[in-house]
């Protein structure tokens, strides 16, 4: 399979002319709309993502005028952020099955990832491979115009509630373990597939532990060539740190929002010495996320479709663990009151990610999770140290080495 091509930019749409386009899709099913009508009119105009083809969800336009369509959307005074709904999805499978998916794959997928009718999820991490993703031990074995699956997969957000999921396979153990990977859409209802809940800090269950059991996956279904599931993966993976590395809702919205709207009604009551250094903390962390907002929208500007590069590891290292030092200062503010949970806490399965506003106990125990999921920190740093700063690589005895005879 050659590499995608990259689509050519209409340079001739302007801000005005995005705008316009957005205030039709508003008048035209109204502020009120519910989420699947208003993203579906969203896409039918190009609205989605702008940078994306014309007629698959965008108007081949610069990613810039995206803010447009945002801002004029919240203007008319709904909510509108492009990941509040079936974040994996959008944030990874939609630029994965764009790059690599077929006209078929793009019919039947696309649209129904972005209204939310489809969630998706991401089957990469292993209960021996999380880091070393290329070393996974799953198989999928060919069987005329199938692939026959067995195998386990963790740590797989919201896979109770997709309908379709991103799988990556070894399919030739005789390979090194970067080049016997493929990568599969796989149907999450298909004979062969177990689901169990993994219960978090939180009392929530949003991970689970998925099971293959001699699932059948259809050719048709493989994204990229056989061998070609590193490539692909890794489309997904900087699209994922893309999605995770911040925020570009308006100013002082979101985490730190929730922390000044604390501060505003806990710093009053604080000792004097006590709230004079509350009061800085809490100004260098509003300054911190202002800093990863701006650099999340100058990012995004150079957004193009497919692979984003390794640039999208520095929002997410730095987001992780600017959000944890967040909900860290909105415990300390809440003092005694932040050993427990809010009346009311809600100890069920979580229905999916970025839905409602959360609780200050849940949101900060969550947290924890931000410098882990997406690539842990220390990956973060071996990335743009390599990719980025160009520093040498750590060695890699096993580069060479087909998968089989590594040993376990």
């Amino acid at each position: 399979m050659a590499a995608p091509s990259t689509p050519t930019e209409d340079t001739t749409l302007t801000e005005d002319d995005v705008r316009a386009r957005t205030q039709a899709v508003l008048d035209s099913v109204g502020v009120d709309a519910d989420e699947v009508t208003f993203r579906g009119a969203l896409w039918d105009a190009g609205l989605a993502m702008v940078q994306f083809p014309v007629g698959k969800g965008g108007l081949a336009a610069s990613p810039k005028l995206q803010g447009a369509v945002e801002e004029t959307i919240r203007a008319a005074g709904r909510f509108f952020h492009p990941l509040a709904t079936n974040t994996i999805g959008i944030g990874m499978g939609l630029p994965t099955v764009l790059t690599y998916g077929s006209e078929e794959h793009h019919e039947k997928y696309l649209r129904r990832i972005f209204t939310g009718e489809d969630w998706w999820c991401q089957m990469f991490s292993e209960p021996s491979h999380g880091s070393d993703v290329a070393g996974l031990s799953s198989r999928a074995v060919r069987d005329g115009d199938e692939w026959v699956v067995n195998g386990q997969k963790v740590w797989t957000s919201v896979a109770h509630i997709s309908r379709y999921g991103m799988l990556l396979v070894r399919t030739d153990p005789d390979q090194p373990k970067h080049k016997g990977l493929s990568y599969f859409i796989l149907d999450m209802h298909a004979p062969g597939v177990e689901i169990r809940p993994l219960y978090q800090i939180t009392g929530e269950a949003e991970f689970n532990e998925v099971f293959f059991t001699d699932v059948r996956i259809p050719h048709s279904d493989l994204l990229g060539d056989v061998g070609d599931g590193w490539r692909v993966a890794t489309t997904t993976l900087m699209n994922e740190r893309v999605a995770l590395g911040g925020s570009t809702a308006p100013r002082g919205s979101g985490n730190i929002g929730t922390l000044v709207d604390l501060w505003n009604k806990r710093g009053p009551e604080l000792p004097v010495a006590e709230r004079a250094i509350m009061r800085d903390r809490v100004s260098q962390l509003w300054i911190e996320a202002e800093v990863g907002r701006l650099t999340t929208l100058r990012a995004r500007s150079n957004a193009t479709v497919g692979n984003p590069g390794p640039e999208g590891s520095v929002g997410k290292l730095a987001s992780a663990e600017l959000n944890q030092r967040i909900w860290i200062a909105c415990m300390d503010l809440l003092g005694a009151d932040g050993m427990m949970h809010e009346p009311g806490y809600p100890l069920t399965r979580e229905e999916g990610l970025g839905r409602g506003a959360q609780s200050l106990s849940k949101s900060f125990l969550r947290s924890q999770a931000n410098t882990i999921e997406g690539g842990t920190s220390d990956i973060m740093r071996n990335i743009l140290g390599e990719r980025v700063l160009g520093l040498p690589g750590e060695p890699r005895v096993d580069k060479d080495v087909p998968w089989k005879d590594i040993p376990t």
